[in-house]
């Protein structure tokens, strides 16, 4: 073990790490014990001293009143165990106790000294336990206030004692470590307790013998470790319960199954020990006769301290130190030094592979251990060994900023070691976009084409991948390496970036159309969005083919699902795509008469349809959204209007004016499907369909736009701007007739237009005055006025008009005249009547009952109708003759309905705006008196008076 390297890892404490024991412990000191921040010493005069940190003197009591021989401080409760020998009771008893103190129950004695409360004393020998020499002593707490104590004697025994000693619930056993009967070779050296699971177990030691104790059994089971063992003080447990032994050749480890590794170091062991993963030994040197202590890192096989001390007796582990008792009194007190000055001094002496080590093995943090890993690397860079640094450097990601060592590398000598970090780091997902667009480079610079598909290939699982994926397929990219980056799309579900490869950078369209075929309907939706405008304009049919799947996917399937067409919202509308048709207005209305072919009921009918009459009126098969785009390019192809009122087309292309033909023989197949009969509003924007067919000259399906909306002037309006003459007559008889639901004054607006025409237009007038003139629509005078403005026209195209009418007019005075006469005279008849009846007396001479034709006896009522009735057949009512009753109420009726109806203004001015002649009904409101203001007056004359005969008038 010569080879081992010596390092100056501890350092002596307390001044120097020398120190006295102090005055106060005056006798010599045969045993010690530390625990619980104390350090606790016993002397061969049965006094007990308590020492702090500073090894300054704590307090002190007497333990035993001989001496004492043992202790242990507890680690559960604040318990001191000793053991040591006081007055013997009888000759045949051994003075031998064993005591349990409580150092938190402190009794006074006396009046200057206190000592702590003793709470159980217990005899070790008696008779079944026979007095022997104790050679060692533990004490292992189990479950509170339960103690196993095991203590070791000369003579190979060991008496083991279990319980609460303060209760004295205890039981003894005996257990038989060696038997053979030479002398100092059956003592029980050492002792060590250790937990396997729930297995309690106990290792015994001898100077010929190591053996193990399963004290779970009754009787404990021996198993025999090993033939060889060790002197006193030379036994140890380790942190993982391990036996460590020292002979003069070996430091031997012993797990349960026997003899585990041995480590060489020559020399007596004095004193053995364990320190936080340390092996502390103090061995004499024979040759000089010399003791030093040595403190052995095993695994990193390393001495961490060694130094030449004096006689040692005892060697304890308190506060984070190792404590050397010495036979002198004197005292050695060693700690550890932080990490941070030991790695110091091993950078300083460049041993970075120890300084790795020793972070490993003490459980650095891992920032610490990238520290030196970092410092290593540097050291190694320095000396140009890329290789290992970079090795170095690799063991540090996840702690040390990965820019640190790119930088270094970013030499092209370099780039093999730059490649090889960027490859661990992206292995342990810690890169970011730029370190792949780096390690990307560096593989296209290498042109390591099985590197780079390892790298774009290979995934942890499905779909992850271990890279930024955006990153890698915009640097395959740029670097023409097109399937990788067609690899990294798709397989990361990035279709836009597989199609826009394709599309754009391979120009693939049937593949592209293929994939987009794959793909679920919603992402193929949004790829088709994206990309549609290239995919229309090199592969038209295919694109169309491909959005009408995903348009019509499933539609039979949804109308057997739903009747409501629920479902339809559900699908992408042919609306969401017409941008991609920007440049290519044939194809989208392929692509939109084959949807309308085939979905009779879409959500977005009256979207389609409008786009389609946008597509089937223009004169140059273009949107005018889309007419802007081209700047004011000039078309071959220009609308004008000519006099017969029929489009006509200038072009150099014979093809395109028959199909601008046949656009608008569609468009007006349009206009009229796609306003069925039985619908108050058509399939499409009426407002926009009048638009289009104004600014693209489209007169067949402006008039039956208007004729439909009932916009009737509007479609004669259309024939006068072309001077259709025959038209505009032929359409008033169409729409003139009020019988079918026309407009009469049709021909009045007619006639109007003849009159300002301006030029002889005889025939069409006479054909106008005979509507005119059937249906009574205007009146002579106006005729004339209206006829008198166009100079081209003579009195003769109105000559047998106005004859007619003159004709009539007389035929109409001579009735009215006939008329007034009579209702004069009926006047005249009324008013002598009455004034007959105020004047003049009535004579009754009528003998029979009108009533039931009897003859008329008293008492009877006369009538002045002339009408006379017996008073029992009149009943309760005298005031009426039953006869006249019925006519006089139809007319008072029809009075009070006449003054009722005059305060409806309403519909009075209703009857004079529908009437032909306004005039004539206003005649016959003051005919009736209802305008008059002649007051209602009494009513009295006009009903028939009614007298008895018995008053005599």
């Amino acid at each position: 073990m010569y080879q081992w390297r010596k390092f100056e890892f501890f350092e002596e404490k307390l001044g120097g790490g020398k120190c006295k024991i102090p005055e106060e412990i005056s006798g010599k000191i045969e045993c010690a014990s530390s625990g619980r921040g104390k350090l606790v010493i016993g002397c061969d005069d049965g006094t007990v001293s308590l020492l702090d940190r500073g090894l300054n003197f704590n307090f002190g009591f007497q333990a035993h009143s001989s001496s004492a021989f043992f202790l242990q401080m507890l680690k559960q409760r604040n318990f001191l165990v000793s053991i040591g020998e006081d007055e013997q009771i009888s000759p045949q008893q051994s003075g031998m106790c064993l005591k349990v103190f409580d150092l938190d129950k402190m009794q006074p004695e006396g009046s200057s000294t206190t000592s702590p409360d003793c709470i159980g004393i217990l005899r070790i020998f008696t008779n079944q336990f026979p007095q022997a020499k104790i050679t060692s002593f533990l004490v292992l707490e189990e479950a509170p206030p339960i103690l196993l104590i095991a203590i070791g004697l000369d003579n190979g025994c060991i008496y083991c004692i279990k319980g609460d000693i303060a209760r004295e619930r205890i039981t003894r056993f005996k257990l038989q470590v060696d038997s053979s009967s030479g002398e100092g070779n059956s003592s029980v050296t050492g002792l060590g307790f250790r937990l396997d699971g729930q297995a309690l177990l106990l290792f015994a030691v001898t100077p010929n013998s190591v053996s193990l104790f399963s004290m779970q059994n009754q009787p404990p089971r021996r198993q025999l470790l090993d033939q060889i063992g060790c002197n006193v003080n030379s036994v140890a447990m380790s942190d993982r319960s391990e036996l460590i032994i020292g002979r003069p050749e070996a430091v031997y480890f012993y797990e349960v199954d026997g003899r585990g590794p041995c480590w060489a170091f020559e020399g007596e062991k004095k004193f053995l020990g364990w320190f936080r993963g340390y092996l502390l030994c103090v061995i004499a040197d024979q040759r000089n006769g010399k003791n030093t202590f040595n403190i052995y890192d095993l695994k990193n096989r390393l001495i961490a301290h060694s130094l030449v001390v004096k006689e040692v007796s005892h060697m304890l582990c308190e506060w984070g130190n190792i404590i050397l008792i010495m036979t002198d009194k004197s005292a050695l007190c060693i700690g550890e030094k932080d990490m941070e000055s030991k790695l110091d001094m091993l950078f300083k002496k460049n041993l970075y592979t120890v300084a790795i080590n020793l972070v490993q093995t003490q459980q650095a943090d891992a920032s610490a251990t990238a520290e030196v890993l970092r410092k290593y690397g540097d050291h190694l860079y320095s000396k140009q060994d890329y290789d290992e640094a970079m090795a170095q450097y690799i063991n540090t990601i996840g702690h040390l900023e990965p820019s640190y060592v790119i930088q270094k590398f970013l030499d092209a000598q370099r780039i093999y070691n730059l490649t090889n970090y960027l490859e661990n780091l992206h292995e342990k997902g810690l890169a970011s976009k730029d370190h792949t667009t780096l390690l990307l480079n560096c593989y296209t610079k290498l042109k390591d084409v099985e590197k780079l598909n390892v790298f774009i290939k290979s995934e942890d699982g499905v779909g992850e991948h271990k890279f930024d994926v955006e990153t890698a397929i915009r640097v395959c990219r740029a670097a023409n390496y097109h399937e990788h980056a067609m690899y990294v799309a798709k397989k990361a579900g990035r279709h836009e970036w597989y199609l826009k490869i394709l599309l754009e950078d391979l120009g693939r369209y049937d593949e592209a159309l293929q994939y987009i075929s794959s793909l679920e309907p919603s992402q193929a939706g949004v790829t088709v969005k994206e990309y549609g405008k290239i995919l229309v304009e090199h592969k038209p049919a295919e694109t169309i083919n491909i959005l009408m799947r995903l348009c019509t996917e499933d539609i039979e399937l949804a109308k057997r699902v739903t009747s409501n067409g629920g479902y339809l919202s559900m699908l992408p509308s042919p609306v969401d795509f017409l941008n991609i048709f920007i440049h290519h207005p044939q194809s989208l209305m392929d692509f939109l008469e084959k949807y309308a072919d085939k979905v009779k009921d879409s959500p977005a009918q009256v979207e389609i349809h409008n786009t389609l009459l946008e597509l089937y009126l223009s004169i140059d098969l273009n949107f005018p959204s889309i007419s802007q785009v081209n700047n004011g390019t000039d078309f071959n192809i220009k609308a004008r209007t000519v006099s017969n009122g029929k489009l006509a087309v200038d072009g150099k292309n014979s093809s395109i004016e028959k199909d601008m033909l046949e656009r608008r023989e569609k468009g007006l197949r349009l206009l009229k499907s796609a306003w069925p009969a039985d619908l108050e509003h058509p399939l499409y924007d009426v407002d926009l369909a009048i638009i289009l067919c104004e600014m693209n000259a489209f007169k067949e399906g402006l008039l039956y736009l208007y004729e439909k909306m009932k916009l009737f002037k509007e479609v004669i309006a259309c024939y006068m701007q072309v001077h259709d003459h025959e038209g505009l007559i032929a359409c008033c008889e169409r729409l003139g007739d009020s019988g079918k639901g026309g407009d009469p004054t049709l021909w009045a607006d007619l006639l109007k237009y003849f009159g300002e025409l301006g030029e002889d237009c005889s025939k069409e007038v006479k054909e106008v005055l005979k509507y005119i003139e059937r249906d009574d629509i205007l009146p002579p005078i106006i005729v004339l006025q209206t006829l008198s403005r166009n100079p081209c026209l003579t009195l003769s195209v109105i000559k047998d008009y106005i004859a007619r009418k003159l004709e009539q007019e007389s035929k109409l005075i001579e009735e009215d005249r006939r008329a007034i006469e009579k209702y004069q005279e009926d006047t005249m008849a009324m008013r002598k009547e009455i004034q007959d009846l105020r004047t003049n007396a009535r004579i009754f001479q009528l003998s029979k009952c009108t009533a039931c034709t009897f003859t008329l006896d008293l008492p009877a009522v006369h009538f002045m109708c002339m009408h006379s009735f017996h008073q029992r057949c009149l009943g309760d009512n005298e005031k009426e003759c039953p006869e006249c009753a019925p006519e006089y109420r139809s007319v008072m009726e029809m009075k009070r309905s006449l003054e009722q109806n005059s305060k409806d203004q309403d519909q009075f001015f209703q009857q004079v705006k529908s009437s032909k002649d306004g005039f004539s009904v206003i005649a016959e409101y003051f005919g009736k008196g209802v305008i008059s203001k002649t007051s209602n007056g009494s009513t009295g004359t006009a009903r028939s008076d009614s007298v008895s005969s018995s008053s005599g008038f």
